[in-house]
């Protein structure tokens, strides 16, 4: 953590807005607890959200859908074979980082002594039932769009809504990745804001094309320096599994430029899968 970075998060604490997880048992590597001021910040965050994208809209409903699903939701998103981090581990002090972190030495010991790129699932399994023999294994969601497709007919057969609309929800999100270590930024624990927008197939590319510019207005609204905003087109071998076309909006950081929020074609893979 550089310097500037150091003097954000002590700021962060002493002024009540972001704790270290779990500090007075010393706490636990990249967890955060949001505090007096850093909840109320959050909060305006989410309902000026949900306020601009749902209900100053008559396109848009919302659903707020259990954190844990139906391990067979993942095995039809292809999550459970898919939704992974290549990592790499220092074959001297055994410590891994992840692909896009790491240049030809180990940044805790300067090894070059390097094991080649492994996928790692980042779901995180959760057992259900008294016992482990008699249980069924789940997995924290590590996205929240999944239960906008599963619940994509509840939402037709029980609104007025008309394609093009949108379904959107909040909620915590989990993902057991090497994380950076930079504060707040992607760490294991995090709230996400999002929506799926249903379009015609022969009309994806005016609509990619609309949200990309009602994203930047909702950084407007925020009063985020636009010229701090980099919009990044990510290639074909980087998108996720289920994106035709995705651009990143990332953010210069003090660490760096750095994802902020991303934008999905994701076609109608995930419909196909569940429905």
């Amino acid at each position: 953590m550089d310097n500037k970075l150091e003097k954000i998060v002590s700021l962060c604490k002493r002024r009540g807005f972001v704790f270290p997880g779990s500090e007075i048992y010393g706490g636990l590597a990249n967890s955060w607890d949001y505090g007096p001021l850093g909840v109320e910040l959050k909060n305006n965050i989410q309902q000026l959200w949900w306020r601009h994208f749902v209900q100053s809209r008559d396109d848009m409903v919302g659903i707020d859908a259990a954190v844990i699903m139906s391990p067979k939701v993942w095995e039809a998103s292809e999550h459970l074979k898919s939704f992974t981090d290549p990592l790499i581990e220092c074959k001297k002090c055994h410590q891994r980082f992840r692909e896009d972190q790491i240049g030809d030495a180990c940044p805790n010991c300067d090894s070059r002594d390097l094991s080649e790129p492994k996928q790692f699932n980042l779901l995180f399994p959760v057992h259900l039932g008294p016992t482990e023999d008699s249980g069924v294994t789940s997995y924290l969601r590590g996205e929240i769009a999944q239960a906008m497709f599963v619940n994509f007919k509840n939402v037709l057969d029980s609104t007025r809504v008309k394609i093009p609309f949108g379904i959107a929800s909040q909620g915590k999100a989990f993902r057991n990745e090497i994380t950076p270590g930079n504060f707040i930024f992607r760490t294991r624990e995090f709230n996400l804001m999002e929506f799926e927008y249903f379009v015609k197939e022969s009309e994806w590319e005016k609509w990619f094309d609309y949200w990309r510019k009602e994203m930047r207005g909702w950084l407007d609204s925020l009063g985020v320096n636009q010229s701090h905003v980099h919009e990044v087109e990510i290639p074909a071998g980087e998108r996720a599994h289920y994106s035709k076309r995705t651009i990143d909006f990332e953010y210069d950081y003090p660490f760096g430029q750095k994802e902020l929020y991303g934008l999905a074609y994701r076609t109608t893979f995930d419909l196909d899968n569940h429905i």
